[in-house]
């Protein structure tokens, strides 16, 4: 039993010098996505895009909340003086105005979400290209988009937002 337990740990640490050699030729770079939404000239372009198209409505949306805010606010004052029959009528008014009010607001922002996933896919597909050609040119084995942590020797974030500012 002793020899075959010193056959095992000789073949365990013949195998282990070996990964240990073929993992100094492992080169292993991550990138940071956050960072390229940020930074990138495609992603700020993208971002500007957005603001442009939604700016209109959400004015709209901001103009309408405050004119339900003054109709509220001038109810609360009037309420006390007002006929019961009054006070139920602009009552249902206002929650009406509201409910109107809340359904244009979910309407904007899930539009909004659905434009801003379509504008950042194709930031990241873009990105993906720039990542597939850096690690095909550079020659990693391994490129990984997020992680817990990264030593900065493998962020290769800041190569990949130069080349897509550069292929703009």
């Amino acid at each position: 039993m002793k020899h075959f337990s010193s056959k095992f740990f000789l073949g365990l640490a013949i195998a282990l010098v070996g990964f240990t050699a073929s993992a100094q030729e492992f080169k292993v770079g991550v990138v940071n996505l956050d960072r390229i939404f940020r930074e990138a000239n495609s992603a700020k372009t993208a971002q500007t895009k957005l603001e442009q198209e939604f700016s209109k409505r959400e004015k709209e949306l901001g103009d309408l909340a405050a004119q339900l805010k003054t109709l509220s606010e001038k109810f609360e004052r009037e309420a006390p003086t007002l006929a019961e029959s009054q006070r139920t009528t602009r009552q249902r008014q206002l929650v009406d105005q509201d409910r109107t009010f809340q359904t244009k607001r979910r309407e904007f922002q899930e539009d909004l979400n659905a434009r801003k996933n379509e504008e950042l896919q194709q930031v990241i597909e873009r990105a993906n290209k720039v990542v597939k050609a850096l690690a095909e040119t550079e020659k990693y084995d391994l490129i990984l988009q997020e992680s817990v942590y990264v030593n900065p020797k493998h962020d290769i974030t800041d190569k990949v937002i130069k080349a897509l500012n550069a292929a703009r």
